[in-house]
């Protein structure tokens, strides 16, 4: 009898075991793709930054008088860079949504010159920038997506009681900065 008490113990041991060691690896996979998710917006946010000297140079041309803006839109490229390199989840939202407000402004600006506006230069400039914005809202719903699985095991039993063990915690989701849940206003 003893003999089978010990293998029955040995048995519910190994399974705790088993399910703790699954636990863990569940917690860390899902935390590594919300890291991964994240790299993608980083990835998304640095092209877009890369794109903007370009647009910059593009329209400088046609509108120099317009330094205030251009200056505007070097700061906040480099708040974009800079976010997507070391900043947290707000601060990247937040440099985007600067960068946002600097690009709608150079396209205002750029409106008010037909010749820029037919430029195949300029065209093919926006057209990358559009596909640029269209892949960063892809990445943020990506993003979203992975912190929404992790943070539903975070949270619920059995798998919160490994959380600690595993050093996963909830993650908090990439929201619009306060703003820009409307369209931006041009005005010309």
């Amino acid at each position: 009898m003893s003999s089978t008490v010990a293998i029955a113990v040995m048995v519910v041991l190994l399974a705790a075991a088993a399910f703790g060691v699954t636990a863990f690896n569940l917690l860390r996979r899902l935390d590594v793709k919300v890291r991964e998710a994240l790299g993608g917006i980083d990835v998304q946010l640095t092209r877009r930054a890369e794109l903007v000297p370009n647009l910059i140079n593009s329209v400088k041309g046609y509108a120099a008088h317009e330094r205030a803006i251009f200056e505007e839109v070097t700061a906040a490229r480099t708040g974009a860079t800079r976010a997507a390199q070391t900043g947290t989840v707000d601060d990247k939202a937040q440099a985007q949504a600067r960068l946002d407000r600097a690009i709608g402004n150079v396209l205002a600006v750029a409106e008010n010159y037909p010749d820029l506006k037919a430029s195949a230069n300029f065209l093919q400039l926006q057209e990358q920038l559009t596909d640029t914005e269209n892949q960063l809202a892809f990445a943020r719903q990506y993003y979203n997506d992975a912190v929404a699985g992790l943070n539903q095991r975070v949270v619920t039993v059995p798998w919160m009681f490994f959380t600690g063990l595993a050093r996963v915690g909830e993650r908090p989701f990439y929201q619009a900065a306060p703003g820009q849940q409307a369209p931006p206003q041009v005005q010309f």
